[in-house]
């Protein structure tokens, strides 16, 4: 618009006849009020030719394009700092916070999965934070990896450091860890946000990928660990098995293995049994520390927990050992006793091995229904009472 009327400006001013000028006499003495009369006339169009354009320009102007326009470029930075995490985590501090959390309008076109962490409670095994950061790291990898560009850039996963962002932690409301919150795209309030249960964590980043499906409904996928050993180490492992297993079958053939000791036998049935009723298993799935510090008192360590469904690693090897020693004591009655012929030998065996089992039980007892709260009661005959 602007340049065409400059354009017609510019060739009326060329051809003086389309004005009613006379060719011949003096400018001054016969064109100069004509000329500028029509010049101030093309001057006053030009400009109100302008301010009208750019009064359509902001009359017609879609605000939710100008919206559109913010969210798409919030996305983009989102992104950006997600491809500089080998993971896909993104690290978040007071700034990013209000960048993208207490600054933006709702509803924002995409959710924020935040991991609170403070690296000076590293050093407690029992909070398992480091632990926990690596399962949702895999979370994030794997939800990235496993969905497309258009599912991928509606969640985003974020951690945040105690120390370099505490006013976030007072934000939301985060006093103790481990903690996981879910921000949605309506959120207005961090505190308003959804925290993730301490049962989501049980199974890890598994059990993280549910609580992300049930609150989200996107699909994270199936979780893809690393394997735990490389091509090269499998290929040297290889190598190592190949050369003892030449050796291992010579012996093999020749009866002088430890295979064909009984004693290994007897000590790995002994293992097996301890790993069974220790509760092992139980503590390698759930990772559960040895013991943990008394709260209020840091120098005192706890190494039984109170409360039914959760054991810990020492409490565990201790109801083994118990459970143990009266397998081996009903072991020695029934094999080795039987062959003592000293009828004396063995009475005084039988009652040191009858009185050791029933300490050992009642110590199992006292310590489930410490536990549990339930008891387990003797009911004597009728007859003797």
């Amino acid at each position: 618009m602007i340049t065409c009327h400059y354009f017609i400006g510019f060739s009326t001013l060329k051809n003086p006849k389309r004005l009613g000028l006379p060719l011949s006499g003096s400018l001054h003495s016969h064109r100069t009020p004509r000329w500028r009369s029509h010049q101030t006339l093309l001057l006053s169009l030009l400009l109100f030719t302008t301010f009208l354009s750019v009064s359509l320009h902001h009359s017609t102007a879609d605000p939710d394009s100008d919206s559109d326009s913010e969210s798409s470029d919030l996305v983009t930075e989102l992104l950006y700092l997600q491809s500089q995490s080998k993971s896909g985590v993104i690290h978040l501090n007071d700034h990013i916070v209000s960048r993208f959390l207490t600054s933006t309008k709702t509803p924002r076109p995409y959710s924020l999965l935040i991991f609170f962490d403070a690296k000076h409670l590293h050093s407690k095994t029992e909070l398992h934070l480091q632990d926990l950061h690596t399962e949702f790291s895999l979370l994030s990898s794997s939800f990235i990896s496993n969905n497309d560009a258009s599912s991928a850039s509606s969640l985003f996963f974020c951690d945040i450091e105690f120390k370099e962002s505490q006013n976030s932690f007072s934000l939301f409301g985060v006093n103790s860890l481990p903690h996981i919150r879910l921000v949605g795209p309506n959120v207005k309030n961090p505190k308003d946000s959804e925290q993730m249960d301490q049962g989501d964590f049980s199974r890890m980043a598994e059990s993280m990928a549910e609580f992300v499906e049930s609150r989200t409904k996107l699909t994270v996928g199936p979780i893809n660990r690393p394997p735990m050993l490389s091509t090269n180490q499998i290929a040297f492992l290889g190598v190592i098995l190949l050369i003892w297993a030449f050796f291992f079958i010579k012996k093999l053939l020749t009866k002088d293995t430890f295979l064909h000791d009984w004693k290994v036998w007897l000590l790995g049935a002994v293992f097996v049994y301890f790993f069974s009723v220790s509760g092992a298993m139980f503590n390698i799935i759930r990772k559960m520390p040895m013991f943990l510090v008394d709260r209020n008192d840091p120098n005192k360590l706890v190494f039984f927990y109170q409360g039914s469904g959760m054991q810990l690693g020492a409490e565990g090897f201790a109801v083994g050992t118990l459970y143990t020693i009266v397998g081996l004591l009903l072991g020695v009655v029934t094999h080795v006793l039987v062959r003592v012929k000293n009828r004396t030998a063995q009475r005084v065996v039988m009652g040191v091995a009858l009185v050791i089992s029933f300490w050992a039980v009642r110590k199992v007892v006292h310590l489930d229904n410490w536990k549990t709260g339930y008891g387990v009661h003797a009911f004597w005959p009728t007859s003797w009472s």
